[in-house]
């Protein structure tokens, strides 16, 4: 099975991206939204969330978000304290994901996949990248916020440069060049080295 990680920066379209894959007979598993799930329902992530901030991160069996993002931006060192209950948990949940989906490639979205260490658990890296000034207006009509808070998102997440260097594959999405060429020649390259 090879594991393809899927990256980019907010306004990327690296979901959109990722549906085309799945089109494409790729299954796709969407770290941030399990994540977010399995804050919920995995009993590891309450009792290590709890020790941290206490029981209060958990109001009626739901999520404190509030709480949680509070203490999460505070500083890089609770971010970690966090990210170090959360990420092993979900590592465990997509190994056991590619179990049973059990076909030859499988993509993981990740919005953080360097910072989580997420690449560790994949064989290649696919980085979805688009203009800076596309990705803003794309982040400001999906999310409904003002240029100065979505600005502010982008430069706290990792440089595109930098990602992209990290990257096995780039693909561009720049609303220009076909995606479904770039994804296909991808799917053959990645395919040959399986065989090779």
């Amino acid at each position: 099975m090879i594991r393809i990680g899927i990256t980019g920066g907010i306004g990327s379209g690296k979901t959109y991206v990722s549906h085309l894959l799945q089109s494409l007979g790729v299954p796709v598993y969407d770290s941030d939204s399990r994540a977010k799930q399995l804050t919920v329902a995995d009993a590891g992530i309450r009792q290590g969330l709890m020790a941290l901030l206490g029981e209060q991160v958990y109001r009626h069996g739901k999520l404190n978000k509030d709480l949680l993002a509070s203490y999460l931006f505070a500083s890089r060192e609770n971010a970690d304290r966090v990210n170090a209950v959360i990420h092993p948990v979900v590592f465990r949940d997509f190994d056991r994901w590619c179990e049973q989906v059990g076909t030859e490639l499988v993509g993981l979205e990740s919005a953080i996949l360097f910072e989580s260490g997420f690449d560790r658990h994949t064989d290649y890296v696919c980085v979805v990248s688009a203009p800076l000034e596309l990705r803003i207006q794309r982040t400001m009509e999906r999310d409904g916020r003002d240029r100065a808070a979505v600005e502010a998102r982008i430069q706290a997440q990792m440089d595109e440069r930098e990602r992209e260097e990290r990257a096995d594959y780039v693909i561009v999405n720049d609303g220009i060049c076909p995606l479904l060429p770039q994804l296909e020649k991808m799917l053959q390259a990645l395919k040959a080295r399986k065989n090779a």
